[in-house]
Parts: C-alpha cells; sequence; structure tokens
C-alpha cells in the first residue's frame, strides 16, 4: 500500500504514520511543504527507530507526484466525501491520500477526484479526528481487504507459553 500526506503540519503525526507504515510494509509519500524539517527529533521520536527503515518519497508539489506516479489508482480521504472508506475495494498497490491536519486536501484537487474520495464516518458535530488515527483506521481495512498480505497474523508470548 501507498500512504499520501499532503502538506503534513505537525511533525509527531509524521512520525506516527511512518512508524505504522514501517510496521504494514507501506510506502510513505510526502508532498510538499512540510510544517516541519524532516530531521527534527520529534520525526524520530515518534517513529522511534523505525525511520530508517522506512520507504519515504519526497514531492515538491501534487503535480510532482504525479508525473513520478503516472495514473495512480489513488483514494482520498476527506470529510467532505460521499462514501464510506469501507465501501470500496483497495487493491495492494492503491495510494490513499491525506491532507494537512487543520485544512485537509485542497479542495481544488478533491474536485477531480469524487468518485475515489472516501470518508471516515464520525458524528456531525465533530470536524476530524487526529491524521495518524486517520492514516491507520484507513490503511488497515485496506489491508484486511488484502489479506494482510506478506504480515506476521499470529504472536507468541516472550517468557511463557500460552495454556492449552
Amino acid at each position: 500500500m501507498n500512504i499520501v500526506l499532503h502538506q503534513p503540519g505537525i511533525a509527531l503525526n509524521t512520525g506516527n504514520i511512518g512508524r505504522t507504515c514501517v510496521a504494514t510494509g507501506s510506502v510513505l509519500h510526502l508532498i510538499e511543504p512540510f510544517g516541519f524539517r524532516l530531521d527534527e527529533k520529534e520525526i524520530k521520536r515518534a517513529g522511534m527507530d523505525y525511520w530508517e527503515k522506512l520507504d519515504v518519497r519526497r514531492y515538491i508539489n501534487f503535480e510532482d507526484f504525479l508525473e513520478k506516479n503516472p495514473n495512480p489508482k489513488l483514494y482520498m480521504a476527506t470529510t467532505k466525501a460521499h462514501q464510506n472508506y469501507c465501501d470500496v475495494s483497495f487493491g495492494p498497490d492503491d495510494y490513499i491520500m491525506f491532507g494537512n491536519e487543520s485544512r485537509g486536501i485542497p479542495e481544488e484537487i478533491l474536485v477531480d477526484y469524487e468518485k475515489t474520495c472516501i470518508r471516515i464516518p464520525m458524528r456531525e458535530d465533530i470536524r476530524s479526528l487526529n491524521l495518524a488515527n486517520s492514516v491507520a483506521i484507513v490503511l488497515y481495512e485496506a489491508l484486511r481487504q488484502n489479506s494482510f498480505a506478506d504480515m506476521q497474523l499470529n504472536g507468541e508470548l516472550h517468557r511463557l507459553s500460552w495454556k492449552e
């Protein structure tokens, strides 16, 4: 899977999302400008020691992203969407884009993607969820639909054994 962040503004969110991408084998695409520097300690702290294992790609703007990823199957996560994220069929190489924490994805971009705009249902009086939480919710649904390919599905205790 591919997670795209359009102009992320908070280092801790991006670090957390990077860690989620490493854990799921997803690629993180970052579209500038950012509200932080990628070498800030908050990125490293939230991403822990996983940041160095992250496949992260940078773009100067949305047009640069499209030029370097021609014809992507691109879903846009937005509160303005008509369809629920659970109502679409994600493929293993799809792209899911999320906007800036305070502004979302610009409507100038959204207008060309009405059929692939998706939303996370929430109460009417709430503007949005935390960006890192939103990414995790939608990404894990997409991974579930693809049978969690290449992911460890069972865990074991470290010191003890499960009782029969």
